[in-house]
């Protein structure tokens, strides 16, 4: 039977279901629009559905490495409780370990990929988790590094509230590149650069905190002709809060994060380079809704 998009897309308004399970739906209950959605619910689609409009900003980082490849994924849930739960956890872990199985890009190609052991994909079992567990959760981002030639460490803080990978290319095997690449994960947990290295900060960015620099200077009367000496300090401390390779190494603060690498590197005998991190820290731009039941309460009072 050919099932009509309008209907495919009232059902969807309906339950809150993926396009491709309400078409599903409506075939297998021969375009009976009721019976379709009794068919979603009982799949536990529709629930799943139902929970979708809850902000989740819980949840859980996993980050992991297996040869020369690195993962991480930022799984979100509605409550720390369910964040927790051994059931959430080991799915973190599987959708994890799905990453660092296969070349996926984002989050879109990962939720196609097929998750080990359920006949479901990654999307599916996703939507059962949901109904399972009964708390809107979603895949929000996800990280892959293959260095080929050097290591890839992770760090995970917190129980999963901060996540790392940290790419060191090197020809070396030697054993203290991988453990340079776990102090570096945990400097990169602590310390949140925002860049790379200089090179990497946008130049509109530069001259957006230069001007700042040279008005608060100016402001505070200093002189022209040793305002752009002193933007010329500044600008450099500013590197050194932002870019990794300039940070200060939280383990030895007398040390910059670049200096650190570069030594090792004379140790050993191999060039090192910092090819990348990134860092993931669970929730952060999601706005979270704070109930105020005071003034519910207050509201509900004056109805």
């Amino acid at each position: 039977m050919s099932i009509p998009a309008a209907m495919v897309s009232e059902l969807r308004k309906k339950t809150g279901a993926g396009m491709m399970d309400c078409k599903k739906a409506l075939t297998e209950t021969a375009g009976n629009m009721e019976e379709a959605v009794d068919f979603l619910r009982k799949k536990g689609l529709s629930a799943a559905a139902k929970k979708s409009g809850r902000v989740a900003s819980e949840g859980a980082v996993a980050a992991g490495t297996e040869g020369s490849v690195g993962a991480m994924v930022e799984l979100n849930a509605e409550t720390d409780f369910v964040a927790k739960n051994e059931a959430f956890q080991a799915f973190v872990a599987g959708v994890k370990n799905v990453i660092l199985a296969n070349d996926v890009a984002d989050v879109g190609a990962l939720e196609s990929m097929d998750y080990p052991g359920t006949g479901r994909t990654v999307a599916a079992e996703l939507t059962h988790q949901i109904a399972t567990i009964g708390e809107n959760m979603g895949i929000r981002r996800l990280a892959r590094i293959d260095v080929g030639q050097g290591v890839v460490t992770s760090y995970v803080h917190g129980a999963g509230k901060i996540g790392v990978l940290v790419e060191l290319q090197t020809e070396s095997t030697d054993e203290k590149v991988a453990a340079l690449g776990k102090q570096l994960a945990m400097h990169v947990a602590a310390a949140a650069p925002q860049y790379l290295d200089r090179d990497s900060v946008p130049a509109d960015i530069v001259e957006k905190e230069k001007e700042i620099m040279r008005v608060k200077a100016l402001d505070s009367g200093k002189p022209e002709n040793i305002v752009e000496k002193i933007i010329l300090g500044q600008i450099n401390k500013y590197f050194g809060e932002v870019c990794l390779m300039e940070q200060a190494f939280v383990i030895d603060p007398d040390q910059k994060v670049g200096k650190l690498v570069a030594a090792l590197a004379k140790e050993i005998g191999s060039d090192i380079k910092l090819n990348s991190y990134v860092r993931y820290q669970l929730g952060e731009g999601i706005e979270k809704k704070v109930d105020d039941f005071a003034a519910e309460v207050a509201a509900m009072s004056k109805q």
